[in-house]
């Protein structure tokens, strides 16, 4: 089966099911018209004023076809996938929760990838060979992470791109390992610090936040002469901890549970990459707009808090707007 995920579960399970995950979000905001998938979600009746990331999961699901089942985190992401659940479960849509712990609790995880394990009919052995398979595509995501942040060979939007995708490994992780390896080998040829466009960068940004709704904002800032060499949420879709087994590196996987992890991490890699500022990204209409009221108060660096809800350009408010926070970081 093709299986649609609404954010980064345990693909090791999947893939070792003999199954292909295949991230909703990835497919939603890499569709070249994502305004009609969000149409679609609201000619179903979703309103308006209502994450537009939901809307483009539901939107990728019934109008881009090709996946038998949605994998469904009803517990450490979005507190609207639970109606999008039932939503699409009406709609005879094969649906399989999954639910994180409120915090890092090994025996509940560990339940919790048993179910879907038992669900998928696999067992650790496999899972584990899962894991090595996987693990050879992740190092080489880890190495253009380095050369991005301790190099800079590396865009912060090509950076980016090979995170994100992580969560899925595109549905075939040698052909995700070999993209990646390409990908480092450019950049060990590219020339250090230097924009696409020839400008030199001089700003150290950390981007911190689900990832963007328009990724366009990594070029811009490099526009700018500022370059994100740490993304926060999609270098987390790496697993970049490598200790324990499996379910101790989900549980150092800090986007499902407590803010408090969150910036530990955060600020671990402040002081590690030498960055400048934040860019806290929040989407409209999300819950998680209140942490931005922590992540001010407790982060030791600038903030710039951006907002958007669709998919699509940078407006010309949030184009000035990051102009001015670069500037005064130059």
């Amino acid at each position: 089966m093709r299986i649609g995920i609404t954010t980064t579960v345990p693909i090791e399970i999947i893939y070792a099911a003999g199954h292909v995950p295949v991230d909703l979000n990835n497919v939603f905001v890499a569709h070249p018209q994502p305004p009609l998938l969000l149409e679609e979600a609201e000619l179903a009746g979703f309103p308006r004023n209502f994450c537009a990331w939901v809307k483009g999961i539901y939107g990728a699901v019934r109008l881009c076809g090709g996946v038998d089942a949605v994998l469904a985190v009803v517990q450490g992401d979005c507190s609207n996938t639970r109606a999008l659940m039932e939503v699409l479960e009406a709609e005879e849509v094969e649906v399989i929760p999954f639910a994180y712990p409120c915090r890092p609790d090994r025996p509940s995880l560990q339940a919790e990838m048993e179910r879907l394990m038992e669900r998928l009919g696999v067992g650790w052995e496999e899972v584990e060979g899962a894991e090595r398979r996987l693990d050879e595509a992740r190092r080489r995501v880890w190495d253009l992470d380095r050369l991005c942040w301790e190099e800079g060979r590396v865009s912060g939007l090509e950076a980016h791109l090979l995170q994100v995708s992580c969560s899925d490994m595109e549905g075939d992780p040698e052909a995700f390992a070999s993209r990646a390896e390409e990908a480092v080998g450019r950049a060990l040829r590219a020339r250090p610090w230097v924009a696409e466009g020839g400008k030199p960068i001089t700003v150290r940004l950390g981007y911190v936040g689900v990832p963007p709704i328009a990724p366009e904002l990594f070029r811009f800032l490099e526009e700018l002469g500022a370059r994100v060499v740490y993304h926060e949420v999609q270098r987390q879709f790496t697993l970049p901890h490598t200790w324990g087994d499996l379910i101790d590196r989900y549980l150092a996987f800090t986007y499902p549970y407590t803010l408090s992890g969150r910036l530990r991490d955060i600020e671990a890699e402040i002081a590690r990459r030498r960055l400048q500022g934040i860019i806290h990204y929040v989407q409209s209409f999300c819950f998680r707009q209140v942490e931005d009221i922590l992540l001010r108060r407790c982060l030791p660096l600038p903030v710039l808090t951006l907002e958007m809800d669709r998919s699509g350009s940078l407006d010309s408010r949030t184009r000035m707007r990051l102009e001015s926070f670069v500037e005064m970081l130059t």
